[in-house]
This record gives C-alpha cells, structure tokens and sequence, in this order.
C-alpha cells in the first residue's frame, strides 16, 4: 500500500496493539527476531511511528503466575527494543519519544493493563515506573482489587481505595491513567479525581454501539475536560452489532462522533489489533465467540493490523477533514499528550 503523503509525515500514534503477548510467548531466544520478523514489517507499512505496547496477562496466568508473567513481558519489550535499536527505541518520556522519532526509529511506549500482577501492592507502581511503563489502567471485564471493569457496571461501583491510592501514585510520578475497560462508575469516580489528563487507549462511542466497553458522550466530555484523549477501538464488536456493520465507514463514524463531542484536540487511534494475536495463541477448537459473546477474530476488512492504517487516513480526508485535523487525529494528539505528561 503506498502511504498517503500526510500518512508518510503525520506521527502515526497507535496506543493499543497486544503483539506482546505474541512475541513473549515464543522462547526468549527469539523475541528481537520474531518481532522484527513479524512485527515490525507491518508497523513499518502502516506507518506507525508511537506505539503503545500493553502488557496484557491473560486468565492462565492469574492469579499466581500473573507478576512473574508481568515482569517476562515487560523484559520481552525491552529485549525487542535492544534487539532492534536500529528500527525501534523504548521511551521513557517525551525526549525520548522526540529523539526516536527524529532518527527514524518508532518509539514504543510500555502500558500496563488491568495490572492484574499488582493487585492492592501500590508499593509496586514505583517499580513498574523504574522498568519503563508509562500508561497504565486498572481493571478488564472483572473485578480487581483496584476497581471494577466494565462488565461489571451493574455494581455501580467506584474504585476502592487501593484504586485510589494508584491513581494518586500514577499521577505523582507521571505514569498516564487509562480509563478504557473500567466500569461507568468507576470512570465517574477517576474523572472527578484526576488532577492530569486521562487517556481511553481503546474505546469506541456508545452513542453509536451501545456495549459496556465503549465511552458515553458525558464519558468523553469527561475525558476531554481533563485535557485527555480518547483512542477509537477498531474492533469490528465495538463498532456496530451486526457484521454488516463491520466497516471502515463504520469505524469512520465512530471517530467523527467523538471528535464532534470531546472536541478535535481529544481523539486519536487505538485499534486494539488482536486477530493475528488470537490466530497465534488460540487453538484452533477455541475459535468461535468467546465467554463475552463476541467473535475474537472478527475484523473490519482492510483493518486486521497495523498495515491497514493508512485506510484511515484516506478515508477521514475523503470524508472532506481538514488536513490539520486528520494530523491529530491519526497521532498528533497522542503525541502531544505525551510531550506534556511524560517529561
């Protein structure tokens, strides 16, 4: 696919790809190759340039091997990184970020999600914050020590006060909080409490797809008041309920919406691209919908991964966008969210 223009010198910012749960599941030897192998290949055809990693620690591990699993992927990124100086920089603040992305390489930024390792050990922000993690949320599906993830919005429950405790200690020492997977309530709760900007690294509008998992209109004002952002979730569920809705229009919509509610300083991209992820980790008797009644594998066409990105780009500035506001859009806002928080 050739890049558009603005494509080629807009920074692409992509806060959700779970391709560290692809690599760190091969043998240690092979993490720097596997990646630049498989990996690097499509974030260099999609144009990425920021790239957030989430360290994302899925049921077999939990609860007992879940920090040593935390900990193997955290190192996975950094051995990625090490491995592939010449492509790839891990960052640690906006320096950082900047001087990756004036020498051609793609900055990656490490997140954790869920934090499921953690548990209530607030003591332990401080030592993800020394191995390079950057962004962070603090519940999934479930409930947590911390706080209650969306699929559990019947609670109407709040953070707890550990969750309390993580939220100060993030923000004291410059980690960025994540609200997307929490509970309603809980995203009322953190909004209410934040003293910096928020980010939703992968949630859609529910005023287009009415699922758990996607922000409400006052949910993306909230964000926005904080001088946030939201990241559009291109997962094919999140976006509409049939199939047919499985669109790029589709997902069009959705980051049109948000920007016309959060305002278009508030939007950016995290497609959460999980197809290959599952095609690689899932056997083949699993496939079908999972336990949240949605297929894993669905895709919108053109949008299984990160190749696929400069779809958006085309179709934003065909939609008749402003140059300037596709730039922040497909990554500028990220950026400028992370010029500001991580320094």
């Amino acid at each position: 696919m050739t890049l558009h223009p603005l494509h080629r010198r807009a920074v692409v910012a992509d806060t959700h790809n779970d391709l560290l749960m692809a690599v760190s599941a091969r043998p240690p030897h092979v993490w720097s190759s596997f990646f630049r192998e498989r990996w690097l290949p499509q974030l260099t055809a999609g144009g990425v340039d920021l790239q957030v990693l989430p360290v994302f620690i899925d049921d077999q591990y939990r609860p007992e091997g879940a920090l040593r699993q935390t900990l193997r992927m955290i190192e996975c990124a950094h051995v990625i990184a090490e491995g592939n100086a010449d492509r790839v920089a891990l960052c640690r603040d906006a320096r950082e970020i900047d001087a990756a992305l004036e020498s051609g390489r793609i900055a990656l930024v490490l997140a954790l999600e869920s934090m499921p390792g953690l548990d209530a050990s607030v003591e332990l922000i401080p030592t993800m914050h020394r191995l390079g993690v950057r962004v962070a949320s603090i519940a999934h599906f479930g409930r947590t020590p911390l706080a209650d993830g969306s699929a559990e919005d019947a609670t109407g429950s709040g953070l707890t006060s550990h969750g309390v405790a993580v939220l100060a200690e993030m923000e004291r020492l410059g980690v960025i909080f994540d609200v997307s997977h929490l509970g309603a309530s809980g995203v009322a709760h953190v909004l209410e409490l934040a003293t910096r900007p928020v980010i939703a690294t992968h949630s859609s509008a529910r005023a287009l797809r009415d699922h758990h998992r996607n922000l409400t209109d006052e949910q993306l004002r909230g964000v926005a008041a904080t001088g946030g952002v939201v990241c559009v979730n291109f997962f094919a569920p999140f976006l509409a309920e049939q199939p047919a809705g499985y669109t790029l229009d589709r997902l069009l919509d959705h980051i049109e919406h948000i920007a016309g509610v959060a305002g278009i300083d508030h939007v950016g991209l995290g497609p959460d691209f999980v197809k290959e992820v599952y095609d690689d980790l899932l056997p083949p008797f699993c496939e079908g919908e999972n336990d949240r009644g949605v297929d894993p594998k669905a895709t919108v066409p053109g949008l299984a991964g990160p190749e696929g990105l400069p779809l958006v780009t085309e179709g934003l500035l065909a939609r008749g966008l402003p140059e300037k506001d596709v730039e922040k859009i497909i990554g500028g806002n990220v950026h400028r969210l992370f010029g500001e928080l991580l320094t």
